[in-house]
């Protein structure tokens, strides 16, 4: 019988930051990584990803869980709550709650939760707060990991994430090299044997103080601001996209290829 991992949550999950135009929205990501060394392990494995970036706990809840639960999948991954974090009005504790319920639906369903630590970003002071919530979502994550037998990804400790050459110039997503890595783990924590190998980081630049300051300003400009203003609008990143992999596919089938097919489709049936 073959196995289905199941992919649910917000952009992290989605992929953003390991841009790709081949791949469904223009990203690949950890997840599809991690799919594509379980179809080397075993080319029956199948594989569904419904993360969507920007999501918050309860749309990831009422959008996501159930077509997740509804294709019997053997492991759930979920990075849930990051967006909520962000917003200083959300009480920490019902929304772990909220969290906790979520995965004992996991449970329940006779799939394995797959859970993910925030990881200790080094934020601006004034985004300290955020930094503080952070830890204590870890530490909520890491009791219910414990109560319901979850596989949990402890990005918190992973130091190798401080070098910047792991993140998008947005400082907020994984770079490339960092979903790569993300992958490893995920996959190392699912006992699995894998072919993945870290490739040559760029060289870190050498700056000046005052283009470090020019690049601050600008980081603050493109991305920081931009991102509460749309906090503020209701609006976000994700609101017209559709989940990348909504149905099982079998990765061993190629997922370039398989993306190359799905986009083919509409042209084909107009």
């Amino acid at each position: 019988m073959s196995r289905l991992f199941v992919a649910i949550g917000d952009s992290f999950t989605e992929g953003v930051g390991d841009w790709d135009s081949r791949y469904p929205n223009g990203v690949r990501g950890w997840a599809d990584r991690v799919a594509k060394q379980l179809s080397k392990q075993d080319p029956s494995w199948r594989y569904a990803n419904l993360a969507i970036r920007s999501k918050r706990l309860h749309q990831i809840i009422d959008e996501q869980l159930q077509p997740a639960l509804d294709l019997r999948p053997t492991v759930v991954s979920v990075y849930a709550g990051g967006n909520d974090i962000l917003e200083l009005r959300t009480g920490i504790t019902p929304l772990m709650e909220s969290y906790e319920e979520m995965v004992a639906r996991i449970a329940a369903a006779g799939a394995r939760p797959l859970l993910f630590t925030g990881f200790d970003v080094r934020l601006h002071p004034v985004l300290e707060p955020m930094r503080r919530r952070n830890w204590i979502y870890n530490e909520h994550v890491r009791r219910i990991a414990d109560a319901y037998g979850a596989l949990l990804v402890d990005y918190w400790c992973f130091d190798e994430y401080h070098d910047p050459r792991f993140w998008d110039v947005d400082r907020l997503h994984m770079s490339p090299a960092g979903h790569r890595n993300m992958a490893a783990h995920v996959l190392r924590e699912l006992g699995v044997d894998h072919a993945l190998r870290s490739k040559p980081l760029r060289p870190r630049p050498s700056l000046t103080l005052a283009e470090l300051l020019r690049k601050e300003t600008a980081w603050w400009g493109e991305w920081v601001l931009p991102m509460f203003g749309r906090r503020l609008r209701h609006v976000t990143l994700g609101d017209h996209l559709e989940p990348r992999w909504p149905e099982p596919i079998h990765p061993a089938d190629g997922l370039k290829r398989l993306a190359a097919e799905r986009r083919a489709q509409p042209a084909a049936n107009g």
